[in-house]
């Protein structure tokens, strides 16, 4: 078996989310062993990002005011979004826009590493998928940046590999029930 196919996604952990007015962040927290420096090319090369980010970029996210356009992997129908690089404070702070989602990536340098933290807006009824796909997209990135990548988990694939399980741990940190749960039966949105 390759390490791909052993690969099974740790419990839900990391996360938290932050309710102001109408607007749901999603905040995500990883530690990494590795610097500040080789994350923050992980997320600004488009190289490192085919290898494990949820959407490929046809160029660096690493200079403010730089237009790049994000190809949506795994998603039913292509999705192509063109943003502009806001913030990029390297190897600190970088924020951006996928789509209707802004994305803030805190990286702080560690005894042995970087703390990695994702800020992003999410519709509550999709706040416990986002944590659950980017779960399985960190542990990717780690095994990437530990130089034994496993290749991207994205998508429909990531059923595969016990999306399941974490989106409803996650659901149930957060308090919020799962689209088959008791509280959405005879809904029909």
């Amino acid at each position: 078996m390759t390490d791909r196919e052993q690969y099974t996604p740790g419990p839900a952990s990391g996360a938290q989310v932050r309710k102001d007015g109408d607007k749901w962040t999603l905040i995500l927290v990883r530690n990494l062993c590795h610097s500040p420096e080789k994350v923050w090319q992980a997320l600004t090369d488009p190289a490192h990002l085919r290898e494990w980010a949820p959407f490929d970029a046809d160029g660096s996210l690493g200079t403010v005011g730089t237009t790049v356009k994000l190809t949506t992997v795994g998603a039913p129908a292509l999705h192509v979004t063109e943003t502009t690089v806001k913030r990029a404070d390297a190897p600190k702070l970088l924020e951006y826009s996928w789509g209707d989602f802004d994305m803030r990536w805190e990286l702080e340098a560690l005894a042995g590493g970087t703390r990695l933290t994702l800020w992003t807006n999410i519709g509550r009824r999709f706040i416990a998928m986002g944590a659950a796909g980017w779960h399985i997209c960190f542990d990717v990135l780690e095994r990437l940046l530990a130089g034994e990548p496993i290749g991207r988990i994205v998508g429909p694939e990531a059923m595969k590999f016990g999306w399941q399980r974490l989106h409803a741990e996650y659901a149930k940190q957060f308090g919020i029930e799962t689209p088959d749960g008791p509280s959405q039966k005879g809904r029909t949105n």
